[in-house]
């Protein structure tokens, strides 16, 4: 039985390993998260392409004696240079890879969730500094599906009246889930924040979008800060904690 297998790969982070090596975290549509280690000095092409989000077709060796992985082969398909060329679009690629490492690469659905990695990543190595928070905000509420934790924005999860689109909801970190006005009256001891029409017509948008069809629906400032804080919040209760890397 052959030890080397084949991964349609994406790489999140990457960390020295002694002298000349280095580990790696990779995001595969096989297995999900593993992590494997490359050898090879600074000139090693290997290493060269072993590099955050590089993605493509990968070779690992699996040594089932010691449970451990390394590097044989990787044809990198997608490069993404322009991630490093601006800081919000490396910190936001730093995010996403976090979010998806903390939350065990989305449940299970692995090919699914690298397909979503790979296209925010993609849309994210043009953007300027305020669409990188739009498709950040975009991958954690798309995320948030894959993880069985979407808020439903169509009807309070306290009385199930089914909220009509031009009306506010309002969402507790505490409860979890959003709520209509007539709820929070009868429960005001809680802090809640608000979710406006404009926040639930963008994110309900979102949820049929690829990440390049985003421009097609603008977001003021205040509905950009309000689908921020909720997808947020949303992605926190599930990973019980919130990613350092988001505070960019």
């Amino acid at each position: 039985m052959s030890r080397t297998a084949v991964y349609s790969a994406l790489i999140l982070r990457t960390k020295p390993s002694g002298e000349s090596n280095r580990d790696i975290w990779i995001f595969t549509a096989e297995e999900g998260i593993l992590r494997a280690t490359v050898f090879g000095g600074p000139k090693s092409k290997l290493r060269s392409h072993a590099a955050a989000f590089h993605s493509g077709k990968m070779w690992i060796y699996h040594d089932p004696v010691r449970d451990s992985r390394k590097l044989s082969d990787f044809d990198v398909l997608s490069w993404r240079p322009g991630l490093r060329e601006l800081y919000e679009r490396a910190m936001t690629a730093d995010a996403i890879a976090e979010t998806i490492l903390t939350s065990h690469g989305g449940g299970g659905n692995w090919e699914i969730s690298l397909t979503l990695a790979e296209q925010t990543l993609d849309a994210l190595e043009n953007a300027n500094e305020e669409f990188c928070t739009r498709i950040f905000i975009f991958f954690l509420w798309r995320w948030a599906a894959l993880l069985g934790i979407q808020a439903d924005l169509m009807h309070c999860s306290r009385c199930s009246t089914e909220i009509t689109i031009d009306k506010n909801m309002f969402y507790s970190d505490h409860d979890n889930s959003p709520v209509c006005q007539a709820c929070i009256n009868t429960n005001s001891s809680r802090n809640y924040f608000q979710i406006s029409p404009g926040c639930r017509r963008w994110l309900l948008a979102a949820a049929s979008l690829s990440p390049d069809e985003l421009s097609r629906y603008t977001m003021d400032s205040k509905t950009l800060r309000e689908a921020k804080t909720l997808t947020q919040t949303v992605l926190t209760g599930a990973l019980g904690k919130r990613p350092a890397s988001w505070d960019w």
